[in-house]
Formats: structure tokens, sequence, C-alpha cells
């Protein structure tokens, strides 16, 4: 396969992640221990709550001593925007970019890209949103370009690309959805692609390794998890129908550099036992690989 690279798997040229929404038992720092511990080398940090409120009046302070951190131990990370509640205690996600009143999202946004340069983060990962009742797909995709234009030049400006994730039953379900939302913007430079490698299972027609292929270069973050076919789901890997070793070999073959974290963001009653099995589910996967290389 690739030049040897640290990140968990020999001649990798991409890192092991692993998200830290899936483990919001953990204090930040003893969860990067425990990663550590396990191999990973990098972190897809989900801003919030518990372990880093954006708007909190110390977010700066924390964010530089995290980077702190990382640099110790040679790790990357990628913003995470996903958090549930953070802006509405009453409904998940919400607002999104195609609300009406979308400005708290936006401030939400503008946040996670200040804070993904002081973190010397290689992306802000984000998406659209469901569709709001009684807004038209029309009219909700003009809300979105017009919003994420602006978001686009802050990133630009901050050095902090974003990576536009495409999600199950949101407005930008799949890659060919946030391909066409990048050409409508003008293809900029800032804006590339988060693909989540179990949605891949539910929505995308050509799999995971056309999903991948067609992001090809403007691939900037990749979530491993698993899923079956009938519902949006994250599950362990092997516990779904994804083809690990194939996503794996895709992302060999596009030469990818950055992050593949692991996203699980319901398994933090066992975080420290998930985040193993996932890291020897990679392993196996990999070994297979280079073993039919071979």
């Amino acid at each position: 396969m690739s030049t040897d690279l640290p990140g968990g798997l020999p001649d990798a040229r991409f890192t092991l992640g692993y998200g830290t929404n899936g483990f919001t038992d953990h204090p930040l720092d003893d969860a990067i221990t425990v990663l550590d511990a396990l191999g990973y080398r990098g972190l897809a940090l989900t801003l919030g709550h518990p372990h880093l409120d954006p708007f909190a009046s110390d977010a700066d302070r924390t964010a530089a001593r995290v980077r702190r951190r990382l640099d110790d131990l040679g790790w990357r990370v990628v913003i995470e925007t996903g958090t549930r509640y953070l802006l509405d205690p009453f409904r998940k996600h919400r607002p999104n970019l195609l609300d009406d009143d979308a400005s708290l999202r936006e401030a939400f946004l503008r946040r996670a890209i200040d804070l993904g340069a002081i973190l010397g983060a290689d992306c802000v990962s984000l998406w659209s949103g469901v569709l709001p009742e009684g807004v038209e797909p029309g009219r909700a995709h003009d809300r979105l370009r017009v919003r994420l234009d602006g978001l686009v030049d802050q990133a630009a400006d901050a050095g902090v690309p974003l990576a536009f994730e495409p999600e199950p039953g949101m407005l930008v379900e799949t890659v060919a959805d946030a391909l066409a939302l990048r050409t409508d913007l003008g293809d900029p430079d800032a804006l590339g692609l988060t693909v989540d490698l179990g949605h891949c299972v539910v929505v995308e027609p050509e799999g995971v390794v056309g999903a991948l292929r067609a992001a090809g270069a403007l691939l900037r973050n990749v979530q491993v998890d698993d899923m079956l076919p009938v519902a949006h789901e994250h599950l362990e890997l092997g516990r779904g129908t994804l083809d690990l070793t194939a996503a794996l070999r895709t992302l060999d073959e596009l030469d990818y550099r950055g992050l593949a974290a692991v996203e699980l963001p319901r398994h933090a009653h066992d975080a420290p036992g998930v985040a193993a099995r996932s890291m020897t589910a990679l392993e196996n996967a990999w070994r297979h690989d280079a073993a039919h290389v071979d």
C-alpha cells in the first residue's frame, strides 16, 4: 500500500481518529488518554457539551490548551458541529441553516471556524439540516446557498476549510447533492466534503466505493461507522452491512491523507470497549486488504 505515517494502520496515509461524541461520559483529557493508549492519532471534536462549549467565556483558552495536548501527542483534529440540543433545549439540531431564522446556527458555525483556527483543525464539518415544515425545497436551497456563502468566505479567511456532510433525511442527502451545492456556490476552494461511511449504506446509489470516488480530491473528512440499509443508525463496525475493507482500500487508492474518525455518538456507555473493538475491526479490515493485494 503506501508510505508509513503514524495513524494506527501500517502504511496508511490517512490517520485514524475517534469522535468525542462517543466519549461524552469522559472528560476530554481522559478521552484522549484512552484513545492514545488504543492507537488512535486524531480527534473529531464535537463542539458543545460536555467537552468544549464554543460560547463559553474561556472557550478560546480551552481550545489553545487542547491544541498543546494534541501537539504533545502529534495528533490532528477536525471540528464536528453535530451537537444535539446545544442551540435549542427542546429541538435536536435546530435551528439549522434552512430555518426562517438561522442566526444562532450561523453564529455557532462561525465560532466553530474561530475555534478551528485556534486548534489548527483540518476542517470544520457541517450539514444542511432537515427541511423545515412549510418550507419548499427550492426556498430551502436558496437559504442554504446564501448562508453557506458567508461561512465559506470566513473559512477561507481563517484558513480552516469547511467539509460539507450529506446526511440521510436532510436536504443535502448524498455526495451528488453536496457536489451540486458546491457547484452552485462556484466551486470554492474552502469547501470540501465529509463522507460518513455508514451513510453510504443507506442513501448512496453506488455504495461506499462510489461515494468516496465521487468525492475524490474534495474529501476533507471521513466518519467511520456501520449501518444497515433500512435505518440511519450508527452501529459498531461489523454490526451492519458496510464493506469496511473496500472503504479503506478506496481511501488508499484516492491517496486520502486526512482523518478517518470513528463516529458512534450513542455508545458512550461503553466508550473504551467500543473504541478498542473499533480499532480491532479497522486493523483486521486493513490486514485483509493487504493480504489480498499481496
